[in-house]
């Protein structure tokens, strides 16, 4: 079992007594794990299912109607009338997920046009597709977290490193490193956006890329202003006076110390990655056409002003989110405080 130094032991002493962020924290750990095992809970293929006496499972594996006593060598629908009797005369049943419905599955039975308000079906309404709106928000909310966290990784890698390159040498290798930001952060990301989505389609990995390239630049300048101060330090020019290789102070000296602040800023990188995301869905140049996003709601909602619910929604969505984000980020930044 790892144990914890007296100084993380103090600073996890200091984030739990901020019962905020603590709370925070716990939340969006459970709809982290919510939001990934979205085939668990919202899905048109059941869990489970029994026929002929063998049991079958949808959600992990793709079965042909053949293979379940039908006659069509394709994948059935589950929902659909014909294969509840067939599955139900081979003594047969089917256990759905708590949302039958999958985030591009429409509901054929709809009592009034899509969009159509909340119902016992359709506890947060459909879209103007007919798509299950709460199964789009699960698996849209998904995409969002996993594209932030992936951009907040790689984005910090590149910053501290050419932060801590900056702040540990100075000299001509800051001053070029400057001026390189200073260039980076001028180009107009948006547009460079808009224009390369006339070559290539938007993707998760492409948008992670071009993104990459330019939000590494938000923790730069917090790990520079570490390392310029932690260089001057007694216990670093002793290292360095002992021969030690510039790697190893790096690493060992004064980069944990930079951490700190580093580390109290990845919640605000986060939701800055989010609505970024969330911003190019909604302008139509993020996921390609018909993912679940949380952008996209947003733009159901603005173009069907009559369904106020698919507005609602996104905002809610996104607002809880953001704001567990902030407040673990501001407990973070009590915890690791050095004035505390």
């Amino acid at each position: 079992m790892m144990r914890l130094s007296p100084l993380a032991r103090r600073r996890l002493e200091r984030f739990r007594k901020n019962r905020r962020g603590w709370w925070s924290l716990w939340l969006f750990t459970a709809l982290f794990v919510l939001c990934l095992g979205a085939e668990l809970v919202a899905n048109d293929k059941p869990l489970v299912l029994k026929a002929g006496g063998h049991y079958y499972f949808p959600v992990l594996q793709r079965y042909t109607e053949q293979q379940l006593g039908g006659v069509l060598p394709f994948q059935p629908d589950y929902r659909s009338d014909y294969v509840r009797k067939l599955v139900a005369g081979q003594g047969g049943w089917m256990l759905f997920p708590p949302i039958a419905f999958g985030p591009e599955t429409p509901n054929y039975e709809l009592a009034r046009p899509a969009p159509s308000p909340p119902t016992e079906v359709n506890w947060l309404g459909t879209d103007d597709q007919a798509r299950d709106v709460l199964a789009r928000v699960i698996y849209g909310a998904r995409v969002s977290i996993l594209f932030a966290l992936a951009l907040t990784l790689l984005s910090s890698v590149i910053g501290v490193a050419a932060g801590a390159l900056q702040g540990y040498y100075g000299g001509w290798v800051d001053l070029l490193g400057q001026r390189v930001q200073e260039v980076w952060s001028g180009l107009p990301v948006l547009y460079l956006l808009i224009i390369l989505s006339g070559f290539v389609e938007p993707g998760f990995w492409w948008l992670l890329g071009i993104m990459t390239l330019f939000s590494w630049l938000a923790l730069v300048d917090v790990v520079r202003a570490e390392f310029l101060r932690g260089r001057s330090l007694e216990y670093v020019k002793a290292a360095r006076a002992l021969g030690l290789p510039s790697t190893t102070v790096i690493v060992r000296h004064i980069l944990p110390n930079a951490m700190n602040a580093t580390l109290s800023y990845l919640p605000f990188i986060l939701t800055g990655a989010i609505t970024t995301l969330s911003a190019l869905d909604f302008l139509g140049f993020g996921m390609p056409a018909g993912s679940a996003s949380l952008g996209e709601l947003i733009g159901q909602g603005k173009q069907n002003l009559q369904a106020p619910w698919l507005g609602l929604t996104a905002f809610f969505s996104l607002a809880v989110i953001l704001c567990l984000l902030v407040f673990i980020g501001e407990a973070l930044r009590d915890a690791f405080d050095p004035r505390a």
